[in-house]
């Protein structure tokens, strides 16, 4: 009897644990809806969405999201290219190939570098990586979105590379012996069995190295350049939704058009990240039917 009252009692927390999320979700958005509401009604949506021009204190102020949306969309797909990848690699090797002794040395030294703050990322990246860039492509000046692509895929790394190694854990140790004993080498087996079956961990991994990317702030402050301009490559500096946000919600002026401007770019970034989480489970969905 009192085992099952426990029992009952997990099960409720549990419960009101996950209720206690979905409904925190719903609140943020909410929020950010009714803050940006104000906004929207002054300001033509579709305007502000294609408006390729952000000057918030000009006069007239000119409120165009297009730039800050590709300039977060160019380092997010810059870093995902190189962070996946790398990370894809790292955990095979890790999981796979390396020995025992090596693989735990790997795995704790890897997990040590998520626990690096943004910040001195983004110093070492105006330190060393910036004048890098500069120098190789002989531009003005090295804070661009490639550089701010280099040092988001270093932060995403140890994310993409735990979950893929854990995944590819996780694939159940018959189907590897199944395979070699079908006269399958170690790299067949690798490709067309272990790294089928862990698919839905490894794109849980690339949707959480998308978030953690789309979602930094400090590091692409820093390094991109911080322009709202139009991008075009990758060597141009640029301006993320994010480092928009901390750049200037501290000067703004309460209750002002730009104000509530800054609170509908956090629902655009809202909206993109939940579309992102809503592919990689219809994804996932499908990989299962």
């Amino acid at each position: 009897m009192n085992k099952r009252f426990i029992e009952k009692i997990i099960e409720a927390a549990i419960f009101i644990s996950g209720i206690t999320a979905i409904l925190i979700v719903v609140l943020i958005f909410v929020f950010l809806l009714k803050e940006s509401f104000f906004f929207f009604v002054r300001e033509n949506m579709f305007a502000v969405l294609l408006g390729k021009n952000w000057y918030p204190i000009s006069d007239p102020p000119k409120f165009g999201f297009l730039p800050l949306m590709l300039g977060s969309l160019f380092v997010t797909a810059g870093a995902i290219m190189i962070a996946v990848p790398f990370g894809l690699a790292a955990a095979i090797y890790i999981s796979e190939v390396a020995p025992i002794w090596l693989r735990d040395i790997l795995k704790t030294g890897i997990e040590l570098l998520a626990a690096i703050p943004s910040i001195v990322l983004g110093f070492i990246g105006i330190v060393v990586l910036a004048p890098i860039i500069k120098n190789v492509f002989h531009l003005g000046s090295g804070l661009t979105a490639l550089a701010g692509s280099i040092m988001l895929a270093f932060m995403a790394m140890p994310t993409i590379v735990s979950i893929i190694e854990d995944a590819i854990t996780s694939v159940p140790r018959s189907y590897k012996q199944g395979a070699l004993a079908l006269g399958a080498t170690h790299w067949q087996t690798i490709h067309r069995v272990i790294i089928p079956a862990a698919f839905p961990g490894i794109i849980a991994a690339v949707m959480l190295g998308i978030g953690r990317v789309i979602g930094e702030t400090m590091a692409v402050l820093m390094i991109t350049g911080n322009a709202a301009i139009m991008p075009t490559s990758l060597l141009q500096p640029v301006r993320t939704l994010t480092a928009t946000i901390a750049a200037e919600m501290g000067e703004v002026i309460r209750g002002s058009t730009h104000y509530y401007a800054l609170f509908g770019i956090g629902l655009i970034l809202f909206i993109i990240t939940f579309m992102i989480n809503l592919i990689a489970d219809l994804v996932l969905h499908r990989r299962r039917i």
